[in-house]
């Protein structure tokens, strides 16, 4: 889950009462235990439950309204997708895209409080591994459609539920998808995105998630005919110094800032609640993009580094074959997060400027995808803005770009502009995403529906 930091009478163009899209009483209830039998599926890689966990969930489907032939789920390997298609009243409208995932990460039961895949709700909140990512969501959602569904609303736009089955490893399913669905108005992805709350509980910012760096693994190797220790050589033929050379040349290097729409509008919103230079430095950054003092001194924190420039580090390391052997062949493998809007090509080119060594073999590491942020258009933010009303009332949207990536990065590379709109409302201290005793808070399912409500009935009806 890639989390932030840490349309006027819309409702008339939907069939049915506008008092009927309000959540229902028993629906927080009805979630809470989507949720929890959710967690009961261990869908890490490798368990093949993705299959088991999509069946469940066409099950909910099907008994919350949905027609058997409109709930599809298509096997691609040990993982797939499910798709859940609500017709809309007009075809000639492109539809809506709700993107969520149905694995997780691995979870070690040994090195948990509780059992990862056995649902707890303890001191309000539910504890599970996917808790959080991405089970909340994909339980709120198929929530929030069933109970639609049952009041007898019917969209002007189709409603497609899009859930991928390895987001969290290959994002094959994400891919094959986003190349199904291509062509469709926009995507709303419920792993991304959402509030944060400060450590009292009080509402702070709503982060709308509308772009996200791209991710791309390089190789750097160098190699050598070798020979026996006791006879060196060269210190430049020997492949473990050069790629010692490499290295100390990529961390020296700064790729240059940065800046679009989101960039802009979060450092804006950041700067009013950071106190010192630091804030001060984002002021300025925002106002100026190329103010290279500020840009400097925003990446010289972790935090916020991503936030104005591609960044590359040396991430593995490999080399030699033997103790008393000189080395025939060392590597280095370099993570890249890229700004949106740059290629990949483009960071490779600069790798190989900055290494400097014509003997330099560089390879590209998996199939990287790239793709551009998605605009803010009046439409979707004015729907934003109704839907956290909704939940939250009063809190300001921060457009927001993730260093981490999501399935967005699929859709958007084919030309569908997707936003990370999560429902959840959380403290930074309870964000255990990934990590050992995840957990959501109870009392975030009730704001998330009357979110996915909102966003969905406004959406749908133009």
């Amino acid at each position: 889950m890639v989390r932030f930091g840490m349309a006027l009478a819309a409702m008339a163009a939907i069939s049915g009462s506008a008092a009927a899209a309000a959540p229902q009483p028993d629906e927080a209830g009805r979630a809470l235990d989507l949720l929890k039998a959710s967690i009961g599926f261990q869908t890490v890689e490798g368990h093949h439950q993705v299959p088991a966990y999509a069946a469940y969930l066409k099950g909910v489907l099907v008994k919350g309204g949905f027609a058997p032939s409109d709930v599809v789920f298509t096997p691609i390997g040990e993982t797939g997708t499910l798709e859940a298609t609500w017709k809309g009243s007009d075809p000639s409208l492109k539809p809506i895209v709700i993107s969520d995932h149905m694995d997780v990460v691995a979870a070690d039961p040994k090195d948990w409080t509780r059992s990862p895949f056995k649902a707890v709700v303890e001191n309000g909140y539910t504890y599970g591994r996917g808790a959080i990512d991405d089970k909340f969501d994909v339980s709120v959602v198929i929530t929030a459609l069933t109970t639609m569904k049952q009041q007898g609303l019917r969209p002007k736009r189709t409603i497609i539920l899009a859930l991928s089955g390895d987001e969290e490893t290959d994002m094959h399913t994400a891919q094959a998808l986003a190349k199904k669905l291509k062509g469709a108005d926009i995507v709303l992805n419920g792993d991304g995105g959402g509030g944060t709350l400060d450590e009292s509980g009080k509402p702070l910012l709503y982060g709308l998630q509308a772009g996200e760096k791209t991710y791309a693994d390089f190789e750097i190797a160098f190699t050598s005919a070798g020979g026996h220790s006791s006879r060196p050589g060269k210190v430049a033929d020997n492949p473990i110094y050069r790629v010692a050379k490499a290295i100390d040349r990529i961390a020296a290097y700064q790729f240059p800032p940065q800046a679009n729409e989101l960039t802009v509008a979060y450092l804006s919103a950041m700067a009013k609640r950071t106190p010192g230079s630091l804030g001060q430095a984002m002021q300025r950054f925002a106002a100026n993009p190329k103010d290279s003092e500020a840009a400097d001194e925003l990446s010289a924190d972790p935090e916020f580094v991503g936030q104005v420039r591609t960044t590359c580090v040396a991430t593995m390391l490999s080399g030699g074959h033997a103790l008393n052997a000189l080395p025939q062949r060392a590597a280095v493998s370099v993570n890249c997060r890229i700004f949106p809007g740059v290629k990949i090509p483009e960071i490779e080119a600069t790798l190989k400027k900055v290494v400097d060594d014509p003997d330099a073999k560089f390879t590209t590491l998996g199939n990287p995808t790239s793709s551009d942020a998605s605009p803010l258009s009046p439409r979707i933010m004015a729907a934003v803005k109704k839907a956290v009303e909704a939940n939250r009332p009063g809190v300001e949207i921060v457009p927001s770009m993730s260093a981490g990536a999501s399935d967005s990065l699929y859709f958007r590379a084919v030309g569908i502009p997707s936003y990370g709109v999560s429902g959840a409302f959380m403290k930074p201290s309870d964000d255990f995403a990934h990590g050992l005793n995840e957990r959501s808070p109870v009392d975030a399912i009730p704001g998330a529906l009357r979110q996915w409500h909102s966003l969905l009935t406004t959406l749908a009806a133009d």
